[in-house]
C-alpha cells in the first residue's frame, strides 16, 4: 500500500469524521478514480504521434492506455467521427492510491514555478481537475527519448457530495492547494 492511503486511513477520516461533522463513517468521502488523460491535435495529420502519447501515459500510470476517438465530425479541423484523437487511462484502488502518492510527493515538486494548485478545479460535485502542460516532471518518463513536450489532464473522482468535502479530503492528503 502507499503512504498516501496508510495517512488516509490512519489520520485522514478521523480529521474529516471531526471537520465535515460526520457521525457515520461511511459518509467520510473517499478516493474513486483517477482518470489520466491528453488529447493531441497532431494526430488528425499523423495517427503516429498517438503511439507515442499512449506509451508514455502507460509508462506513468503503469496501466495500459486507451486510444480514444472523435465522437463529432468538425470540418474546420478536418476532423471526422472515429478518427483516433488521444489516450486515456482510468485507474482505481491500489494504482490510484500509489499514482496519487508519486503525483503529490514527486511530481507536482518538479513543476517549474509552482505556486499551489487552484482551487477553482472543482465541478459541483467534489471532483478535482487539474492541466499539466509537461509529462516530463514524472520521474518515469526519460527526457531523452521524449520526441514533444506535451500536457495532459488529470482527474481525481471522490466519492464527496459537495466542492468543500472535495477539498478537504484532498487537502487533508496532501495535495497543495494555493490560497485565492
Amino acid at each position: 500500500m502507499s503512504f498516501t492511503y496508510n495517512k488516509y486511513k490512519d489520520e485522514v477520516i478521523e480529521a474529516l469524521k471531526k471537520e465535515l461533522n460526520e457521525k457515520n463513517i461511511m459518509n467520510i468521502p473517499k478516493l474513486d478514480k483517477i482518470v489520466v488523460n491528453t488529447c493531441i491535435a497532431e494526430a488528425v495529420q499523423n495517427p503516429k504521434v498517438l503511439n507515442a502519447a499512449a506509451e508514455e501515459i502507460t509508462q506513468l500510470t503503469g496501466q495500459k492506455a486507451v486510444i480514444t476517438k472523435a465522437k463529432n465530425a468538425i470540418a474546420n479541423f478536418k476532423l471526422r467521427r472515429g478518427m483516433p484523437l488521444g489516450a486515456r487511462v482510468t485507474l482505481r484502488r491500489d494504482n490510484a492510491w500509489s499514482f496519487l502518492d508519486r503525483l503529490i510527493h514527486v511530481a507536482l515538486p518538479r513543476v517549474r514555478d509552482f505556486r499551489g494548485l487552484s482551487p477553482k478545479g472543482f465541478d459541483g460535485r467534489g471532483n478535482y481537475n487539474m492541466g499539466i502542460k509537461e509529462q516530463i516532471i514524472f520521474p518515469e518518463i526519460s527526457y531523452d527519448k521524449v520526441d514533444k513536450v506535451r500536457g495532459m489532464n488529470i482527474t481525481i473522482c471522490t466519492s464527496a457530495k459537495t466542492d468543500e468535502a472535495g477539498k478537504a479530503l484532498l487537502k487533508s492528503l496532501g495535495l497543495p492547494f494555493r490560497d485565492k
